[in-house]
């Protein structure tokens, strides 16, 4: 892949636009003149809407529209938003309460929008909102990550949202049963909120008579089938794009009520209306992210391989399903839940709560971090209970070299992998050998200095389709793509690869994204499927322009087909001195009125997944005295496969890194008794800074993936599936020496200082 200057660093073509404010982000394009939305939230958990009075508000000065839900529904609007559910271990299907886009006579969390208000200004339309009579009686609240409570819908007894099982429960309790070593751990997984750095907003307009609908997304093809759906609508009517969008981690690949009442109150008015959430709104309203408790139960036999895996899981839902939270917890959490090790008994239950809470969905990983969370963290605690090295406990049950394609106990058929020679390089990038000096130093200090392993892998998701068109204009060409950058630098990506292949100027080529007039279908971004997915219809692209124009290129010279060859930089003709390249022959084929020639397309769907993995070690240093964690070193050896872009590539691993450290030492979501949340704005939820980092060593040590041409594994989510349990083992590993035995994460300086002189009072106590 390095052959010439293939698989380079390339700095972002993109940044330069984007670091000096030439961006154009949702709120940037709203059309002139649009007007204004806001929207009406419960300020309560959970009660019955007893009056809901807008007839004074809308007489409010500035005030074009009110919308509730019976002027939704008297529009014709299905007003109900679809959640997938996954099956009970009864076959039944999971509850699936009605998730209205605005509340239907009860409230379920704080934040569930009740009425939207459309002015000529944003202060018109608060203004409007206050005086809209509202009141609602309490009902009791469940927030408790916990089975039972008063029922938050009719069609979930005791808040049960689903209750699902793999595997086969009885073997794998004859398996612990009769094992030499039985470990198990509880393990809390805690909430968060994704905090793009661009909130969620949107703007609907009708041109033409047709719908557009403007937002930030993470693909345009899902809304435009929703938006169909939900106003019955021929698809040929609507437009759906993305322009530039500032992070999306998942959260913005949903559908949410918002986007809908926009686009309503648009058609209704025959004029642009925009919206754009606020922060404390975005907190209160985007999805969340994990939220789940495990009990782990792992076996091992005399020589301490693992015999059987057993998880028992509750996971929260908050007050409705999302679009995809049930499968995330069970179906997306069981594809890597055994993660790198050669076992073959293990089982799992999950039993998804409805809360009054914000609903729950995915976040950078969706499942498989909370997968290899639980198991990495069992794993160290196995170590520590059994008196054994951690790293030579991963080692000896490794999955081998020579057993792949190996599928797994849940039907994952990972293609490659040498986790043995990865773990092997990162112990020597980590200087493992040099960690006892560095504890010693630490202890010097009054520090007390931990180091953490997590192995993990995870498997590549989403859409195994994509399409990949290319266009040859005046000045080069246009690169038509079916996924969505929300900052990973796709423009850059995608042009040089085009470039790489064709010899066509990086520079003389854009690329299109995010917009359903201009790409006819696509799969979006999301699980870490983009750039192995369209680089990988790409290379079929080339295929048909290159089989094209070598048609055409003898056609026009007088020469057999077979005499035009193409070696990724210009077309060379058998006998002639004529090397034309691919936008000399798209200018040739222009002058001979060939047009058909100028547009290419070609789908391609991959067989299979592939699994990127790799190893994290983390160093961290606590003061006893305040409870402050330091990271104080981070190291991750990964096998992408080959790699694109390694420079990117890094840039990818050191923000995923940076969300998996913010949710094990800072970020917690705290709800109140009464489900008003604590942590609704950047004073009281501990977003990661820049001093809480560490400088993060990146290498690679790759085995190509065999599941795609390229040889790639992506790696978008990879660096927090890793970081979790590596800062987590760090951290107790710190803390045994002074006889803390369990701590959940985040790991706060309050809480670790507790968790410290707690541990003191037993030692004095014993």
């Amino acid at each position: 892949m390095e052959k010439f200057g293939k698989s380079q660093s390339v700095g972002r073509v993109e940044d330069v636009r984007l670091l000096t404010g030439h961006g154009r982000y949702v709120d940037d394009i709203a059309p002139e003149g649009a007007l204004f939305a806001y929207f009406l939230r419960a300020s309560v958990a959970h009660g019955e809407i007893t009056d809901l009075d807008v007839d004074d508000a809308r007489q409010m000065p500035g005030v074009h529209l009110i919308v509730t839900l019976d002027d939704l529904e008297a529009a014709g609007v299905k007003i109900g938003l679809g959640g997938v559910t996954v099956k009970n271990q009864d076959g039944s299907k999971g509850a699936a309460p009605e998730r209205p886009m605005l509340a239907r006579a009860r409230v379920r969390h704080v934040g569930e929008a009740v009425a939207m208000i459309v002015a000529d200004s944003l202060i018109s339309a608060k203004d409007a909102a206050e005086a809209i009579v509202l009141e609602i009686d309490d009902l009791p609240v469940h927030v408790d990550l916990a089975i039972g409570g008063d029922p938050i819908h009719p069609e979930a007894p005791e808040n049960l949202a689903f209750d699902w099982i793999l595997g086969d429960v009885p073997a794998v309790e004859t398996a612990i049963a009769a094992a030499d070593h039985v470990v198990r751990a509880e393990v809390f997984d805690n909430r968060i909120i994704v905090n793009a750095m661009e909130p969620r907003g949107c703007f609907a307009e009708v041109v033409d008579g047709r719908l557009h609908l403007a937002f930030g997304g993470q693909g345009v093809w899902g809304m435009k089938d929703d938006l169909a759906r939900h106003f019955d609508l021929p698809k040929d009517e609507i437009r759906v794009t993305n322009p530039d969008v500032g992070g999306g981690f998942g959260m913005k690949g949903m559908r949410y009520p918002e986007y809908f009442v926009v686009a309503h109150a648009a058609r209704v008015l025959g004029r642009p209306v925009r919206w754009m959430s606020d922060r404390t709104e975005a907190m209160l309203t985007d999805n969340a992210g994990r939220d789940l408790v495990t009990t782990a139960t792992i076996a091992f036999d005399a020589n301490y391989r693992i015999t059987a895996y057993h998880l028992d899981t509750i996971a929260n839902m908050g007050a409705y399903n999302s679009q995809f939270a049930q499968p995330i917890q069970t179906e997306l959490f069981a594809k890597v839940m055994m993660g790198t090790y050669d076992v073959q008994t293990a089982c799992m239950r999950t039993r998804g709560i409805f809360t009054n809470t914000t609903p729950v969905d995915a976040y950078r990983g969706a499942g498989r971090p909370e997968a290899i969370f639980v198991l990495e963290r069992v794993m160290d605690e196995a170590a520590r209970q059994l008196g054994l090295d951690p790293w030579q406990l991963r080692e000896t049950n490794f999955i081998a070299p020579d057993k792949f394609p190996y599928t797994s106990v849940t039907g994952v058929t990972y293609d490659v992998g040498e986790f043995a020679k990865v773990l092997n390089t990162a112990a020597g990038a980590a200087d493992r050998d040099g960690f006892a000096t560095r504890k010693a130093a630490s202890a010097g200090e009054g520090k007390l200095r931990g180091q953490g392993l997590c192995y993990y892998i995870e498997s590549i998701l989403g859409d195994p389709s994509e399409t990949t068109s290319v266009a040859f204009v005046d000045d080069g060409a246009l690169i038509y793509v079916g996924t969505q950058s929300n900052g990973q630098g796709h423009e850059t990506v995608y042009a040089k690869f085009l470039s790489d292949h064709t010899g066509i100027p990086v520079e003389r080529i854009a690329v299109i994204q995010g917009d359903s007039d201009q790409i006819a279908e696509g799969g979006g971004t999301g699980g870490s499927r983009s750039v192995t997915v369209q680089n990988t219809a790409t290379l079929a692209t080339v295929d048909v322009m290159v089989t094209a124009f070598s048609a055409f290129l003898a056609e026009h010279e007088n020469v057999d087909a077979g005499a035009v060859s193409f070696d990724d930089e210009r077309f060379r003709i058998a006998g002639s001195n004529l090397t034309p390249t691919m936008l000399e022959v798209a200018d040739l084929a222009r002058e001979a009125g060939r047009d058909e020639l100028l547009s290419h397309t070609a789908r391609i769907t991959l067989d299979a997944r592939s699994f990127p993995n790799g190893a994290h070690i983390a160093e961290v240093e606590i003061d006893p005295e305040t409870g402050v964690v330091t990271v104080d070193r981070y190291t991750v050896v990964d096998d992408f496969g080959n790699l694109i872009n390694p420079m990117l590539a890094e840039g990818q691993v050191h923000g995923g890194v940076a969300q998996g450290i913010g949710q094990a030492l800072t970020e917690h979501v705290v709800f109140d008794a009464d489900g008003q949340l604590l942590t609704a704005t950047f004073m009281d939820y501990g977003m990661p800074r820049a001093n809480a980092l560490p400088m993060i060593s990146f290498a690679t040590e790759p085995t190509p993936s065999v599941n795609n041409p390229m040889g790639m594994k992506g790696c978008g989510e990879a660096g927090t599936v890793g970081a979790l349990a590596a800062v987590a083992n760090a951290v107790i590993d710190a803390l045994w020496e002074v006889g803390v035995r369990q701590i959940d994460m985040p790991f706060t300086p309050h809480r670790v200082w507790q968790a410290i002189e707690a541990a003191k009072d037993d030692s004095a106590a014993a």
